[in-house]
């Protein structure tokens, strides 16, 4: 994945290149989003606000003692010329010159130790906020996210906070200080000329490099979007490896990769060219700058209105001055793309969420699991509805199947009963209280769900079982490996359980991924109890031995179990047999042989493709 990164990036010597990120999909006035990113990001430095004063102080010390440097160079000089030669002076000078710049010096680097934790506890805590948010979003964000562009949007966010402050707070900042305690000093000491170009020359170099930047900003935007499309087909194509290769699409994912590269290097060449017009445009206005600033020093000298001393000083003044100002540019352009990259974190974490707790929502009492449907309806989408009017119920402790073709609704009952989303119409309650009355939390303490697709984490598989309750003891988690069958096969592994699932359990067969589900949801102990095809990736002879476990422990919970195999659901207190949404059929599955409709149908047809296979 680092090798996608570095290709992403390789043009890392042009501050316009894929390194600043600005992207083009910040819907906010510049000037909107510049003010607001910088608003929302201190109150994250805020916490420290001890620290922060702390800092400022020391750097405006820094800034003094650097700008004290010169002037007592020019007292050094005077002091050895020989008219004036003083053997006790210069070394008093000499000295103080040595603790001055040991003073600017060591003040700066006091200032980032202080400020240190600062920075580093505000990226923290906006990764913390916006990892948390993004698990706070609804279930249809993250079915239409991309996470290689989500995952680069939140690294750009992060690391531009630290950039954001760095450059702002003490590059900028200071470096402006500097530049008007300079003009300021010339104005007095020398005359109102040499003040007046050191403010011109500043004049100018911003607004040049400003102008300039401005109009480089739309490469750089457009090669922000080209490197979020290419990483996220990046991402997107290694996530799918195994779909690459059944169809020996490897050509194709490259070809589409580098489509995307290549359109990125054409804007990356004209992004460069830009920056050597910049570069030029600075370093001609600091050359003229400095030119008129020294010719009109060593003319004061000439005509003996200056000393030596002056013109060593004006000459140190604008090394020291123009120095960071040729940085300018650069930190102009950091400043500016990390306000884009901050804003744009900031979006994200601002989303709103989908499904939210009502401000009074309570916990749920649970007194014995009684769920209940009540005409719900409910669409995805407004121009697709998914379910019609459905109402039944489940009895505490008792099992209701949902059956029907692919399409039907039955994984939606599923899905709004664990409130990933709310229902258009209707209710959903538990014991009586409505779930979109109680937190969100206390709701999906009391149920289970074993999916039908079993996504791992890339970790072992002991991990991936403790999941279901992570303060659980070993012993418990071992018995729950034991109810879903796969204790034995985890101690056949040459690592145990140790071993490593690989990413999202790769490493493991369908049915060993999905016994792995069986056994952490067990672990979780829950209330109610969702099975969606929680067996369809299992051998036949898994299938009973589970099955078998499985309903043993559906006695004792309210379960609903989704399915599409009917053999998995002829033990069911009732069945609803779904089409397009609506509930057509329901009853024990001897009741609804009897009646010879859907489900009869259905039956039928899997009976016979089932002797088929035989």
């Amino acid at each position: 994945m680092e090798t996608m990164i570095k290709l992403a990036n390789r043009d890392s010597k042009d501050p316009m290149s894929l390194s600043e990120h600005s992207h083009s999909s910040t819907k906010s006035q510049p000037g909107q989003a510049n003010l607001r990113s910088i608003g929302r990001v201190f109150p994250y430095l805020w916490e420290f606000r001890g620290r922060v004063v702390l800092a400022l102080a020391l750097l405006i010390g820094a800034k003094l003692a650097a700008v004290m440097v010169p002037l007592v160079l020019k007292e050094i000089i005077d002091a050895l010329d020989k008219s004036r030669a003083d053997l006790v002076l210069p070394l008093t000078l000499i000295i103080t010159y040595g603790l001055l710049r040991f003073a600017s010096t060591t003040f700066a680097d006091l200032r980032d130790v202080v400020f240190g934790k600062v920075t580093q506890r505000a990226m923290r805590r906006v990764s913390m906020a916006v990892f948390e948010h993004l698990h706070a979003l609804s279930l249809r964000f993250h079915l239409e996210r991309q996470t290689g562009g989500i995952t680069r949007d939140i690294e750009r966010g992060t690391k531009a906070i630290s950039s954001l402050v760095g450059y702002l707070l003490f590059r900028i900042t200071p470096t402006v200080l500097e530049i008007l305690m300079v003009a300021v000093i010339l104005f007095v000491k020398l005359d109102w000329v040499f003040g007046l170009i050191t403010l011109v020359t500043l004049a100018a170099y911003i607004g040049f490099t400003v102008t300039i930047t401005d109009w480089r900003t739309q490469f750089v935007r457009r090669a922000n979007a080209l490197d979020s499309e290419a990483y996220g087909r990046a991402i997107d194509s290694l996530l799918n490896y195994e779909t690459v290769k059944y169809f020996g699409n490897e050509r194709y994912e490259a070809a589409r990769y580098d489509t995307s590269l290549a359109e990125w290097e054409r804007v990356a060449l004209q992004s460069q060219r830009s920056l050597g017009l910049l570069n030029a445009a600075q370093a001609g206005t600091i050359a003229i700058g400095v030119t008129l600033m020294v010719l009109r020093a060593a003319n004061g000298v000439v005509e003996g209105t200056l000393t030596l001393g002056d013109l060593v000083m004006v000459n140190a003044f604008l090394l020291q001055m123009f120095q960071p100002l040729s940085f300018l540019g650069v930190m102009y352009r950091e400043i500016k793309q990390s306000m884009t990259d901050v804003e744009r974190m900031f979006i994200l974490l601002h989303r709103p969420k989908e499904v939210e707790d009502a401000p009074d929502a309570g916990t749920l009492d649970v007194l014995g699991g009684e769920v209940k449907f009540e005409h719900v309806s409910f669409a995805y989408n407004a121009d697709r509805p998914i379910l019609h009017d459905v109402s039944f119920t489940i009895p505490a402790g008792k099992t209701v199947a949902a059956v029907g073709a692919s399409g039907a609704g039955k994984s939606t009952l599923a899905r709004l009963l664990f409130r990933f989303y709310d229902v258009n119409q209707g209710s959903i309650q538990i014991d009586g209280q409505d779930i979109r009355h109680i937190s969100q939390d206390s709701l999906r303490a009391a149920i289970g769900v074993v999916p039908q697709d079993t996504v791992l984490f890339n970790d072992s598989i002991y991990y991936n079982i403790a999941y279901g309750r992570p303060d659980a003891t070993r012993d418990e988690v071992i018995a729950a490996a034991r109810a879903a069958h796969i204790l034995n096969f985890i101690e056949s592994l040459p690592q145990g359980w140790d071993s490593v699932v690989g990413e999202r359990g790769l490493k493991l067969s369908g049915g060993e991924k999905q016994r792995v589900a069986i056994a952490r949801t067990l672990l979780k102990n829950p209330v109610i109890l969702i099975l969606d095809e929680a067996t369809s990736a299992l051998d036949t002879k898994t299938e009973k031995a589970i099955q078998a476990e499985l309903l043993e422990i559906a006695r004792s919970r309210t379960s609903l179990i989704i399915a599409h195999r009917l053999s998995t659901v002829v033990e069911a207190d009732e069945i609803l047999v779904m089409d397009a949404g609506r509930i057509v059929e329901r009853g024990r599955h001897p009741e609804l042989l009897a009646k010879d409709g859907v489900y009869a149908h259905m039956w039928a047809l899997q009976q016979q493709a089932e002797e088929e296979v035989a």
